[in-house]
């Protein structure tokens, strides 16, 4: 099996993406990471017509040589129709195209800098070690020392040199690790990533998570947490909902944030209830105010800010539309105005995205008056994360507000629109202006501030109830803060985790004189 450029790159987003692909497993459906793909190819076309149109014929090659390189005479090769392979031994890389630079100096060989084109107007260290890769790869083949690749990207074509050379210890590491894992006949251990959103195996791997009821499927479980329960013999959610135990918090400590105890989402995922830690607190003394920003981060350019005033049917929703980038101040004043205009307004949002919309709108577009509404408003904004974080464990996998208030009930009208989803959307509709698409951005978010505000009126409902003294709290909600406490010292029938355990206990019962059994009940005369 030879290591391609594809096989490299799937491997430094997730290792079982690399085998499936390899083993020719079909994909699923999935329309952001078809889009992504059809991107890529197009940007890089674009682009290599750009380049060849500022670069004489004369100097254009079809594909790069490798032989004889000294003696080229052509400053840009590539090959539009097929990509031209680069091959070792074992390893294969699909150049975009090769830049010559000219020798420095009488003596000195030509440079031949490696060129891949890539879309993003941002960058990660993934595509810097793809680059690395192609480096590495066309050295080898060559012979020659090639320390310097550069990228090609975003919509101002902007060109950043990368320095490859410096990054081949890596690349050879992840090579030999590509290497065994294609090797196996079987796939890697599962485990699901931040890019499986972005992945055309990510309906096949979820669902296979969820069967094994894999630890990865709770979001907030990094890998040295899930290897750290592996070394005890944790390997499912369930497993790890048994190893949760209620503590009183010392006085020294109650001042403090509270830890987040995975084992306790856990517990709430295996119970189907709503599990509470401390004294939550969610006061909104005035007009409740639901923010929900629509953006395109690799742009850092908003182009939808969805207000929601009031709860209920009686909520009145603005939708703030941006065509362009020269349009983002203008609904940001608006934005602005709009909470002028409501009394004792309380802004609410979901997460960091808001919050970091906020402070660099306000650097951007300029801050609100300091003692106006608006300034007030937007300081004591409450992010609803923060109070749910450690203190309200919902039985989700993760503290999503799709999945929260999906628990709740509540239901968007195109279950297939994502964050992820809006990026694509947004770009279908700046290139043909589509009614559709536009309309579905502006419902998705309009439903995404609606389903804030049930969250809202849960999270107020829960914590007026639990914090009363004595009280129980409401049917499938557990306090956490008032655990039943366990005596484990006294004559009693075990109680075992695990089904299995009970099993093998009855049949040693069985096997043992009554006086050794220690689940049979002995008649004294």
């Amino acid at each position: 099996m030879r290591i391609c450029s594809d096989l490299f790159n799937a491997f430094l987003k997730c290792p079982t993406k690399c085998w499936l692909r390899a083993a020719g497993e079909p994909d699923s459906a999935n329309a952001y990471a078809e889009w992504v793909k059809s991107q890529n190819r197009s940007y890089h076309l674009t682009e290599l017509e750009r380049l060849f149109s500022e670069t004489p014929k004369v100097e254009v090659a079809v594909s790069p040589p490798t032989e004889n390189l000294k003696a080229a005479r052509w400053r840009l090769a590539a090959n539009l129709a097929v990509h031209p392979r680069m091959n070792t031994c074992f390893l294969e890389s699909e150049l975009h195209a090769v830049e010559r630079a000219p020798s420095d100096g009488r003596g000195r060989p030509p440079q031949f800098i490696p060129i891949r084109f890539i879309f993003t107007n941002k960058l990660g260290e993934d595509d810097k070690l793809l680059l690395a890769f192609d480096t590495f790869v066309f050295s080898e083949v060559t012979g020659l020392d090639i320390s310097f690749g550069k990228i090609i990207h975003g919509d101002d074509h902007s060109a950043l040199k990368v320095k490859t050379a410096s990054l081949f210890d890596e690349v050879r590491k992840c090579i030999e690790r590509v290497a065994a894992l294609l090797a196996s006949p079987t796939p890697p251990d599962l485990v699901l990533n931040r890019h499986c959103g972005e992945c055309e195996f990510q309906t096949r791997c979820r669902q296979k998570a969820i069967e094994a009821d894999d630890l990865s499927l709770l979001s907030r479980m990094s890998e040295k947490e899930r290897k750290k329960l592996h070394s005890k013999g944790i390997f499912t959610v369930r497993h790890l909902s048994y190893t949760f135990r209620p503590r009183r918090r010392p006085k020294r400590m109650r001042d403090k944030r509270e830890k987040y105890h995975p084992s306790l989402k856990a517990l709430a995922i295996r119970e189907k209830k709503i599990h509470i830690v401390g004294r939550p607190e969610l006061k909104i003394e005035g007009t409740p105010i639901y923010l929900d920003v629509e953006g395109l981060p690799d742009r850092d350019f908003y182009y939808l800010i969805g207000v929601r005033i009031g709860s209920g049917d009686s909520a009145v929703h603005h939708s703030l539309w941006a065509d362009t980038a020269a349009e983002e101040a203008k609904i940001w004043r608006e934005f602005l105005g709009i909470l002028e205009t409501v009394e004792k307004p309380v802004l609410i949002h979901y997460g960091s995205y808001e919050a970091a919309f906020l402070k660099r709108m306000a650097e951007r577009h300029g801050k609100p008056p300091e003692s106006s509404v608006a300034a007030k408003t937007i300081q004591a904004a409450v992010n609803l994360l923060s109070v749910i974080f450690a203190q309200v464990y919902f039985p989700t996998f993760s503290n999503g507000l799709k999945e929260i208030a999906g628990h709740l009930g509540f239901r968007w009208s195109d279950s297939g629109v994502t964050g992820r989803a809006t990026i694509r959307r947004w770009h279908e509709w700046a290139a043909s202006r589509g009614c559709f698409q536009k309309s579905s951005l502006l419902t998705y978010n309009a439903e995404d501030c609606k389903a804030l505000d049930m969250v809202v009126n849960k999270l107020v409902e829960l914590t007026q109830a639990v914090p009363n003294a004595g009280s129980s709290p409401p049917e499938g909600v557990v306090d956490t803060t008032t655990p039943k406490r366990e005596h484990p010292y006294g004559f009693k029938r075990n109680t075992f985790a695990f089904p299995e355990l009970d099993v093998i206990s009855s049949a040693l019962d069985e096997r043992l004189p009554p006086v050794m059994a220690p689940n049979k009940t002995i008649e004294c005369p």
